[in-house]
């Protein structure tokens, strides 16, 4: 997606950001269904391998469970290149929980970002040296206040930040394709009973977010400005100030929680996830939406989350992940994997 212009071009940010970027590799198959999906995570396979054998890398780090991980899993496995994973052990609701757990048998570290993840890395048969609990390291620069100002935020997407406004990400559910458009207007119809304005993101490019992207574009009222992506800084700017987040994406139930916004959860994309005090559950049902939204925005609801806690750490994930891939180094321990069942 980070090459994609319809998914706003993320490679810029990358390099905006000092980063070297050593290949792109151009993998995504038009079409946004279930077969182009698996098409191009292959084509994504054979191409990764090349990339392996030319850089050489000492590790590769993996981040979250989208089936590009797995390939870049199944790749430095079978070339003995070492491999860690972040956020490694972790439910969610849709095929993307079957490929971290599929991820979690190829690579040679796993970190958790909490003891329920950890817990179900040892119930899989994972060798303890091999899993360490860190915390979430996307939580770190919340802690650092690496996001962009309220009067950034005013200035980028003149808005008043001191008013309510709300923020909406919804993605496709894959096994729920046919249903995307249905589920797309649930929620467009019911934040439309809301006279606030709307921050939407387009949503990554997984079978079905053709007719979601399409839908929301069609739908749009005059409250609302979408983005086809957001730098990572002004994202977060904008969630800490939102009255709430509404839709699917992980980012209401891991990054929000730290910022004590409320999370309107959508679906079943995220459901068995470990969930903060933040976030409310409800189906793709208009009235449903409605009524947690409200919630979401009460004054009451809102205080109840001043003593929360995060759920997936502390903000000081990254300086513990760099210690322990210096602390483990290419030799058969590490390499070669021992089931413990």
């Amino acid at each position: 997606m980070q090459l994609l212009p319809s998914n706003g071009l993320g490679v810029n940010e990358i390099l905006a950001d000092g980063f070297e970027v050593e290949d792109r590799i151009y993998m995504s198959l038009e079409g946004h269904n279930h077969f182009t999906m698996a098409k191009s995570l292959g084509v994504f396979l054979a191409s990764f391998v090349d990339t392996l054998a030319r850089v050489k890398p000492d590790w590769l780090l993996l981040a979250g469970d989208r089936g590009e991980q797995l390939m870049g899993a199944i790749a430095a496995s079978y070339t003995y290149t070492p491999v860690a994973h972040i956020q490694a052990g972790e439910l969610s609701g849709n095929i993307d929980g079957l490929a971290r757990h599929a991820i979690g048998k190829f690579v040679h570290l796993h970190f958790a970002a909490n003891e329920d993840a950890r817990d179900r890395l040892l119930k899989l048969g994972e060798e303890e040296f091999r899993v360490h609990m860190v915390g979430a390291p996307q939580l770190d620069e919340l802690r650092e206040g690496r996001f962009s100002s309220p009067s950034d935020i005013a200035e980028r997407f003149n808005i008043d930040p001191t008013q309510p406004f709300m923020l909406v990400v919804q993605h496709s559910v894959t096994e729920e394709m046919a249903h995307a458009q249905d589920q797309i207007l649930a929620t467009i119809q019911a934040t439309h009973r809301f006279q606030i304005p709307k921050i939407w993101v387009m949503p990554n490019n997984d079978a079905g977010s053709e007719v979601v992207r399409n839908t929301i574009i069609k739908e749009r009222r005059s409250d609302s400005q979408i983005f086809a992506n957001l730098r990572r800084e002004d994202y977060l700017g904008l969630m800490k100030l939102a009255r709430c987040i509404v839709g699917n994406s992980s980012s209401g139930l891991l990054e929000a929680p730290s910022f004590k916004v409320p999370s309107v959860n959508l679906g079943r994309r995220q459901s068995m996830r470990v969930c903060g005090a933040n976030v409310i559950n409800a189906d793709f049902e208009v009235e449903a939406i409605v009524q947690a939204i409200e919630t979401a925005m009460s004054d009451k609801f809102r205080e109840s989350l001043e003593l929360m806690d995060n759920p997936y750490g502390d903000g000081c994930s990254s300086s513990r992940i760099i210690d322990i891939l210096q602390k483990n180094y290419r030799n058969e321990k590490l390499l070669i994997k021992q089931l413990t069942y």
